[in-house]
């Protein structure tokens, strides 16, 4: 295996085996008020979270690395009046496997993940953008863990079938 291919696996197995997959499982959990509640007007809520996440992915892939156009409203995806249904967060998530496909599909030597890419202002490698995109993801669904733990008061059980103390 090839390390543009791990790095490949490791983004697709963080964004969407453990990132959206966790996501899924907080939105299944709220209700659609519970999914657009917010604290205060310092924070946002699940809904616009997820919005985030759609956005953020689509610029920085989809138009950073795979060359698409940036169509972007950053703005919007903070916008509480922005609420839809849950289906439809779930959608956009599922929808952002198709775009990352294709613009992981365009990097084809381990060379590419040097390539100077502007995105969003920033100067960036391919490779920083991969790992700026998973870091963000990750920080984002604890985010949203957490405002689901509050909400609920419990555990969303996500490591419930794994043994965390086990040594190697």
């Amino acid at each position: 295996m090839t390390i543009l291919q791990i790095v490949k696996d490791q983004f697709n197995l963080r964004v969407y085996e453990e990132g959206i997959e966790r996501i899924n499982k907080v939105l299944a959990l709220l209700s659609e008020e519970e999914v657009w509640y917010s604290p205060n007007d310092a924070a946002n809520s699940v809904g616009n979270l997820v919005l985030h996440l759609c956005g953020n992915v689509t610029q920085w892939i989809g138009s950073g690395v795979g060359g698409q156009v940036d169509q972007r409203v950053r703005d919007a995806e903070f916008d509480p009046s922005s609420q839809i249904s849950k289906e439809e967060l779930m959608k956009k998530l599922q929808d952002l496997r198709l775009i990352t496909d294709r613009a992981l599909s365009t990097i084809v030597s381990e060379d590419q993940l040097i390539d100077q890419i502007r995105v969003q202002g920033f100067e960036e490698t391919v490779l920083s953008i991969l790992i700026h995109v998973t870091e963000h993801f990750s920080y984002h669904v604890g985010q949203i863990a957490i405002i689901a733990k509050y909400q609920k008061g419990l555990d969303l059980g996500f490591y419930e079938d794994m043994d965390l103390n086990v040594k190697n």
